[in-house]
This record gives structure tokens, sequence and C-alpha cells, in this order.
């Protein structure tokens, strides 16, 4: 239930100056609040915030954070609102959502050697690429244009350009953000250097960042696109081209300017690779060849930078999206060690074949990973997954409710995929892929990490204050 008290709406209230674009309470609840100021991505994962804040300043992000702890209510950030828990707004009842939708500036220091990119925490992902456009520069990041860099950026921030130049946090060299007090602090490796590693993969667990300071890298001149599809009626084939493409990313010499996926989707499977150069280059590198082919279709295009990530963004949409729908996602985390054999692949494939799914949208994707993501100590960070060769995430979505038979095939897929898998080991998923479901999600998301972002968070937020369903909790209060 809602916790909303007047001394609460005073407080909020008096943050934002009585503007009537800043603060809506869940008492005045219509279909404008949720339309306009919930706006939830997931509709199976439906609840109702205390509030939501839209300030504008550093300064009124801190005065909310101090109304909520005052008040004994949690909070969370939201930024591009495309968490599959809804944590933007909190993922339960009672919450404070603080919307950053009026912190999207981009700056770029073209004077500095670096080229250092200043960017709003409520900048989305297309729109700062269109920003950044001009001085042709870039970062790694996904292909959702929608995505916002808050989440982003503080919890992996994983695409094709991962390999070739790292995570999306992997670029991070700055931060302004807001802590549990409603102090406005700088952190970096040399300012609040504990702070600054949580906040690189367990974000919405310490703070509010308010601007991000990223390293960019020049613009691909040339990007190449292969895209090859099978149909279910060529499932030995299929299963080759599976096998084919699970050892090519595996591969701790692969070529790093390669980013590529396998889907797999109601008409059969699909690859598709991203190649940050020219036709000519991809051809001479040898993984063309190391591709499975056939006379399905087959599609090599060559494009530029700026065409690509407009391509990139037109597929995107015709998965999830930014379309608020009822969905229901799993995942899973490979290292090499977990590659599957041609048998089990088989029998997987035959499995999805004939599985009764119960919606006709529904994409399972295996997404590479490695290379540069994988140069990185897994300490460095609190992202956990470096040694992952690629990630799988499926979801299946409907129009008005997620039947438990659709359920069941994701599960019954992710179930078999673990029996493949060493039971004593714990594998871990993307904590990018929020699943509300997961028994320990704080273990699957932070593996070996999670002890000392425990610490941290007893120091830098003791009361819970910034907290979800599944964020990182402080440690037990010793007993006096």
């Amino acid at each position: 239930m809602a916790i909303w008290t007047k001394t609460l709406q005073d407080c909020l209230s008096k943050v934002c100056s009585g503007r009537n674009d800043c603060v809506h309470f869940d008492g005045h609840s219509s279909l404008e609040y949720f339309t306009q100021w919930l706006r939830p991505l997931n509709l199976a994962y439906l609840f109702t915030p205390t509030a939501v804040v839209r300030p504008k300043t550093a300064a009124e992000v801190s005065a909310v954070v101090k109304c909520a702890a005052q008040a004994g209510v949690k909070v969370q950030a939201k930024s591009g609102g495309h968490s599959y828990g809804n944590y933007g707004l909190g993922g339960q009842d009672g919450s404070i959502s603080v919307d950053l939708r009026n912190f999207q500036d981009v700056w770029v220091n073209t004077s500095a050697s670096s080229w250092q990119a200043h960017i709003g925490a409520g900048g989305k992902l297309g729109d700062i690429d269109e920003k950044l456009a001009p001085h042709k520069r870039a970062f790694a990041h996904g292909i959702c244009p929608g995505v916002g860099i808050g989440g982003h950026a503080t919890i992996g921030g994983l695409g094709p350009m991962s390999r070739m130049w790292g995570s999306c946090l992997d670029h991070v060299e700055e931060v302004e953000v807001v802590t549990a007090d409603g102090r406005i602090l700088r952190a970096s490796n040399t300012q609040n250097s504990d702070l600054f590693w949580a906040l690189r993969g367990a974000g919405a667990s310490f703070g509010i960042i308010t601007k991000f300071v990223m390293k960019t890298h020049p613009e691909p001149v040339q990007v190449v696109d292969y895209i090859y599809n099978f149909q279910y009626s060529h499932l030995d084939e299929m299963v080759d081209f599976f096998i084919g493409w699970q050892n090519l990313v595996a591969d701790p010499n692969l070529d790093r300017r390669l980013g590529t996926e396998f889907t797999l989707h109601p008409l059969g499977a699909r690859v598709s690779a991203t190649w940050y150069g020219t036709e000519a280059e991809f051809k001479k590198s040898g993984i063309f060849d190391r591709l499975p082919s056939g006379n399905d279709s087959i599609a090599i295009r060559e494009d530029t930078w700026i065409g690509h990530l407009y391509k990139a963004a037109q597929k995107e949409a015709l998965k999830l999206g930014d379309i608020p729908n009822p969905f229901y996602a799993r995942s899973l985390g490979f290292t090499r060690r977990d590659l599957l054999s041609r048998a089990q692949t088989k029998e997987l494939f035959q499995w999805v074949d004939s599985a009764p799914k119960g919606t006709l949208a529904w994409f399972i994707i295996f997404d590479a990973s490695g290379g540069k993501v994988a140069d990185v100590a897994t300490n460095a960070t609190a992202y956990a997954h470096r040694d992952k060769s690629f990630f799988y995430q499926s979801y299946a979505i409907n129009v008005l409710k997620v039947s438990s038979r659709t359920k069941a095939f994701l599960d019954h897929f992710h179930q078999k995929l673990l029996s493949y898998l060493p039971a004593d080991e714990l594998h871990g998923t993307y904590p990018g892929y929020v699943d509300p479901y997961l028994a320990n999600g704080q273990q699957e998301y932070w593996m070996s990490n999670l002890p000392a972002l425990e610490a941290i968070k007893t120091r830098w937020d003791p009361n819970d204050v910034f907290h979800n369903p599944q964020s990182v909790r402080p440690l037990p209060k010793k007993s006096e």
C-alpha cells in the first residue's frame, strides 16, 4: 500500500515550488497518472508508487531524497524506464520514483584530448548518439534508442560494440551523485572511490546519478551488418549453425570488431553480426568463412555509423522497443566452460519447435560478450560477469496478459539449459535483464562482488533508502 501522508506531500510540494509538472501523488490516481507519469514498460508488474517527482536540478533531487528519508519511504531513479520489473518506479507499492527526464543535456569537451562527454542521467541512447554525431564521437552501449543512460551505464550497458570498446559502464570516468543523506557529491577513481566502484554495476542501490562524464571514441568510418536466417524445417542445419556460432564467440582470439547474436523466433533462427570496419576488412578477417551460411537468406550491408544506428533501432523496435506490454523474461550467462554440445543443442531446438508457447510474440536471444569486456578484472567494478562468452535472454509478449502456458514455455527452456550446465556452480545473469522471479537476485546479479557491495551499502546507505525488490541490502545492524 502506498505511503501517502500530508507531511510527505507538503515536503515534496515545497521542493517543487508549486510547479504543476513536478510531482504527482498516488492520492490523485487517474488515467493521466498511469499513462503520463507512471508509464510502466512491463504491464505484467503493476504497482503504485507514493509519488512520481520530476526535479530539474541536483539540488531538487537532494531535497526529494531528504523528504523520502524523513518519511521512511524508499526511493528509485527512473531514466528511460526500461527495467523489466519496472524498478525505476520502485518495483513495489509505496516508493518514490525520481523521474530524470529533465536531465538530458549532452556536452562534449572538444578542447580536451580525452574528448569527454558530459551527459545528463535522463538522456536516452538514441538522443545521445545524435548529439555526439556532429563531433564524430561514440561510446559502447545497447541498440534500443529509448533506453536511458542512467540505468544503462550503472548496471552494465552491453551492446554489439562492447566486444570492441567494453561495456557502457567501462566508459564512465566520473559522476555527480545524490547520496542517501541528500549530499551532492562527485565520485570517480580518486573521489569517493568505493562509492564509484559500486555505482558502476549496482547504481540503483547506492544513489541517484544526475550527470555522467564519459570517455568517447572516434566513431567507426564504416559498419557492416550481416544477417542470415534458418527455418525449423532445416533443423540439423540450424543446430550446426548454432554450434558454429557458439564456437566462434567462445574463441578468445576472435577479432573484437565483431558483435553478434543468435536468435530463436517463431519462424526459425537468425544470426546477425555487426562488423565495425569495411566489408573488405570483414571478409579478409576470415570471420565470414566461420559463420554458417546456406540458401535461406543472406544479407551483407555496408553503412555509415549513424546509418547503422538508425537501422539497428528500427530492428529493435520489432521486438520489445518502447511500447508498454505485459511480458515475461528469463536469462543466464555462459562461460567457455558452459558450451552446449551438438546433442544438447539438437534436443533443445527440437523441444522449442514442438513446445506449446501460448503466444506468437517470443524471442530467445544469445548475445556475444567477451573481448574488451573481459580485459577488466571481475573486482575492478561492481559488474561481475567479465568471464561470460555470451548471455541468453528470452522474452514473450502478450497484448492482454502473459499466460501460464507462456511462462511455462520460457521456464522450461531455462531449466533445460541449466540441466546442461555444472550443477555445483552459480552461473549468474546480466543484471540488466531484471528477473523478479529469481530466488536470490543479488547473488545472481553480482556474484563474487556481492559481499563488497553489501559493505559499501552499509557505509553509504545503512537505512536502505535506495531500494527495490532485488537491490543490494545493507548488512544487519549489530545489536547494542
